[in-house]
């Protein structure tokens, strides 16, 4: 198994030269704001001055993809200029095909993001092997949490690692090779507790110690992620974030709470930095 997760997170460091840093977006169960942070977090960086690509690994839903179809059409149409990250939806048919994609894009990009689809699939799982930071959304619910632990009905301490927790754990064993071979960074896997704000007190401290006792036996980080807000379901038409202030209209309390989130979110993936890093993300 891997060591014991601490809070110091792995990725902390300069980009090296002509390396993009990849960051993986993972969960094989739906409905955790997946794609939705991986859409932030994309326009985060692009605000901060880094080139960012991305790929979307769902060529049905393609939902990452759409968002960013969303957001240039309403750019065209309003006439604004706003950081935006390119965005490819991989069509291939062999792992090979993804392998030629992900280099492809890292030639021009500091950032690469994938967002994988909510199954397993051979796609999903080189994309898993591929990354640096390897972001894992669920929803505060033993529900979400079984994915990764099965826990004790009576106890709720956890009795086993679950299939996707053991997914990771082969493909970091591949991984180590990688991480001799090429110089790539050890993967930090970062556990992102989305929707939180209508949880049961006593349900949500049983779920953050039986996450805690995970992330030592496993060797993930947990933070924080973005609460259930009816902002994020309204701002997909146009392809609007919460980052693009003064194209959203008034902001009442609950967006400026959430823009927090979003804040503290991008500083818990402590992602490495750029020598292009020049904006400002204006969240407060």
């Amino acid at each position: 198994m891997p060591s014991a997760a601490s809070d110091q997170p792995l990725a902390a460091r300069k980009l090296r030269p002509g390396q993009a840093h990849r960051i993986v977006f993972a969960n094989e169960k739906g409905g955790t704001g997946k794609s939705t942070t991986a859409v932030h977090i994309a326009v985060a960086l692009s605000y901060l001055g880094a080139r960012v690509a991305s790929i979307d690994l769902d060529p049905r839903q393609r939902t990452m993809h759409r968002y960013i179809e969303n957001r240039l059409a309403t750019l065209e149409k309003r006439g604004l200029t706003l950081p935006t990250p390119d965005c490819e939806v991989f069509r291939g048919d062999n792992t090979g095909d993804l392998i030629a994609m992900m280099r492809r894009l890292e030639a021009s990009c500091d950032f690469l993001i994938i967002d994988n689809p909510g199954r397993d699939d051979p796609f999903a799982r080189i994309a898993v092997e591929q990354a640096d930071t390897l972001v894992t959304p669920m929803n505060d619910s033993f529900v979400d949490f079984d994915l990764i632990g099965q826990v004790d009905a009576e106890t709720f301490k956890v009795k086993k690692l679950s299939f996707f927790a053991e997914l990771i754990w082969e493909a970091r064993m591949k991984r180590s090779r990688m991480t001799l071979e090429q110089q790539r960074p050890e993967m930090d896997w970062v556990v992102v507790r989305n929707r939180t704000g209508h949880v049961e007190a006593r349900n949500q401290a049983r779920l953050h110690k039986a996450l805690t006792e995970m992330a030592k036996r496993v060797g993930f980080r947990v933070t924080q992620g973005l609460s259930e807000r009816v902002i994020y379901r309204e701002l997909f038409p146009s392809g609007l974030t919460l980052l693009d202030k003064g194209h959203l209209g008034e902001l009442g309390t609950s967006h400026l709470v959430a823009r927090q989130e979003l804040r503290s979110l991008i500083k818990a993936l402590a992602l490495p930095e750029f020598a292009r890093a020049q904006g400002h993300l204006e969240l407060a």
